[in-house]
Order: C-alpha cells, then structure tokens, then sequence
C-alpha cells in the first residue's frame, strides 16, 4: 500500500461520459476509491453513500472519484441507474490501480482472477496521500471517510 505522504501516482483515464480525467487538475483533495465492480451490490452501495454525502465531501473541498476496471459503457449504465453525479473512471486493464495497490489476484467461488482491490485514498491538494482505507467494507465508507477528513480539518485548525 502507499503510505501517508507519498507522492499520489498520477492517472489519466476516461470517465462514465468518455471525459479524460486527470488526478492533477483536482485542485482540492480527491478522495479516490477502488471497487471491483459496477451495479455490483457492495459497489453500489458504496456508489450510493458517496453519492448521498457528496455536498459534504465538497464542503471538506473534497472531490470524489471512483476507479474500477469496468469499460466506459458499464459506468455509464451505472450512474444512470443510480443517479451517480461523481466520476467513475474505467482502468480497463487495472494498470492504474496497480500504482495504487489495488489490483491483483483474487479468489473467489474457487476461481482465481485478476482484479480491483476495494481501497481508498485521500489525496492532498499538494498531490500527497493524506489517507489510506484498506480492504474497506462498502457499506459506511463513505462515512468514514468523511469522519476521517473532518478529523483532519480539526487537527489542522488548532
């Protein structure tokens, strides 16, 4: 995993709309998200609380973004189906979420896959991690995060 203060990998990858994103034209924090797999049950409920927090994430000047290795026409479907108004970027070939430590092997139901890792990181303005959630359960995520990020502020206001 990347630590607390190293530099965040920079990725360029095209959003649900076929947009190309950049890390760097984010001028806040961005909270980057790993999950495995859109209108998945756990990746859509992390999709939904991310969604329903969202005004708060940018109250903390925070953006929020989410990485699967999903083509560009399922995310589309996805934010339709959801009403998700964030940017979910397609890492078709997990090459982005491997500079984060989040792709690899996986098993499941006896199978074994390559696949997306559910982390998230939290992204400074200066480009450095200022969080990191490992191996996270989707459902309060969002939660935490946003708890982390006011922590954070406090600390920083005192």
């Amino acid at each position: 995993m990347l630590d607390i203060g190293d530099e965040a990998p920079e990725f360029e990858l095209p959003n649900q709309h076929g947009e190309t994103i950049r890390r760097s034209e984010f001028d806040g924090r961005v909270v980057v998200y790993f999950y495995p797999r859109a209108n998945t049950d756990g990746c859509t409920t992390e999709a939904l609380e991310f969604e329903e927090r969202l005004a708060d994430f940018e109250d903390r000047d925070a953006a929020v973004v989410g990485i699967s290795d999903d083509p560009v026409s399922d995310l589309e479907s996805f934010a339709d189906d959801h009403d998700l108004t964030f940017d979910l970027l397609s890492d078709e070939h997990g090459e982005v979420a491997t500079l984060y430590d989040s792709y690899g092997e996986k098993k499941m139901f006896g199978n074994t896959f390559d696949g997306v890792f559910r982390n998230t990181y939290v992204v400074g303005p200066d480009g450095r991690i200022e969080a990191v959630y490992e191996n996270v359960s989707p459902e309060g995520h969002a939660d935490e995060v946003l708890a982390g990020l006011e922590n954070a502020d406090a600390v920083a206001s005192d």
